[in-house]
């Protein structure tokens, strides 16, 4: 996957003490280029990259349309350059503010046996 540079402001570089013992990172960004009051209305959408073309809840989908434009990912953390992360599977669009930044820990980030509907898969 390509690669993306996370630039941490120098207030906040004491936070990342510690984080190049992790292999991956959950990465909570402002979606900003969705951020419109007709995009935070929408409740309703077709779930992307998905046979069925039935309505869903933007609660029950990852759809980029939602009240509040927070996007989550899981990336790859390739280095960490002074307050730079440099990390791999980033999905968000350039210069999107970042909102947090954890751990990935697979002890309570994975749950192997969740249940998901067919039309997911």
């Amino acid at each position: 996957g390509e690669e993306s540079k996370i630039e941490i402001l120098n207030e906040f570089r004491d936070g990342l003490t510690g984080i190049e013992e992790f292999s991956h990172l959950i990465i909570l960004y402002w979606m900003h280029r969705r951020d419109s009051e007709e995009e935070r209305r929408t409740l309703l959408v077709y779930p992307r990259r998905h046979a069925v073309k039935v309505l869903k809840g933007v609660f029950a989908c990852r759809s980029p349309s939602r009240p509040n434009p927070i996007g989550l990912c899981v990336v790859e953390l390739v280095r960490v350059e002074g307050n730079t992360l440099t990390v791999r599977g980033l999905d968000a669009f350039e210069n999107s503010p970042i909102i947090d930044i954890k751990p990935y820990l697979p002890r309570s980030d994975s749950i192997p046996d969740a249940k998901v509907p067919e039309w997911t898969r």
